[in-house]
């Protein structure tokens, strides 16, 4: 299925991020890579903490397999967006969101929903697996005709129809609900939050299906 259930070949793959280059990327609503927030160290895309400016995808994606691996600091907290457009001045207030979270020291651990893995405010994962801070954790999300899974360490922790009634009733119960963009494309980019903690990201690439 994936980098880190078999071992699949290399066809068809898209590198966001190779530990060296950053041609796939840049910042949210800017034309260039914003290098006041985010620096490659020792292979990974590290965020800056003083300069919070989301990264995304160039290209834009619909059906989906995502690969990553992400780390963050004691207390860190990021996220990983997908379906991101920029009609609004927050890429979270236009796109579902897999948390990126140390559980232990955060307080956003304290709620499933707002964990590590968790569609954000929405769904909390069914196994919580997630490495303390410091570790690399192992990302996986597909979306294939508007059903989405997330995968983190080799086990699939949630998954639920994008864009569905049940998805929708949920919404209407967060704090997304009087966002007017939140979840309405269906195809978009990749983001990756700057929530102002360190967070590293490495070995990021996407193939469309």
């Amino acid at each position: 299925l994936s980098l880190f259930m078999s071992c699949s070949s290399n066809k068809n793959w898209i590198v966001l991020f190779d530990g060296k280059t950053v041609e796939g990327l840049r910042g949210y609503k800017q034309s260039d890579f914003p290098k006041d927030s985010w620096a490659v160290v020792d292979g990974a895309l590290k965020s800056i903490p003083e300069n919070g400016i989301d990264l995304i995808s160039e290209e834009i994606f619909e059906d989906f397999e995502l690969e990553l691996e992400w780390k963050v600091e004691e207390g860190g907290n990021s996220g990983v967006f997908y379906f991101a457009t920029e009609k609004s001045d927050e890429i979270w207030h236009t796109a579902p969101e897999m948390q990126v979270l140390d559980n232990k020291f955060h307080t956003d651990g304290k709620n499933s929903k707002t964990s590590a893995g968790a569609l954000y405010d929405l769904i909390k994962p069914v196994i919580k697996n997630v490495k303390p801070a410091g570790e690399y954790n192992q990302v996986v999300i597909i979306s294939k005709n508007k059903h989405i899974e997330h995968w983190l360490n080799g086990e699939k922790i949630l998954e639920y129809d994008y864009q569905s009634n049940a998805m929708w009733e949920l919404v209407d119960k967060s704090k997304f609900k009087d966002m007017p963009y939140f979840a309405k494309a269906t195809s978009g980019h990749i983001g990756l939050q700057h929530h102002g903690e360190e967070v590293w990201y490495r070995n990021i690439r996407i193939r469309k299906l």
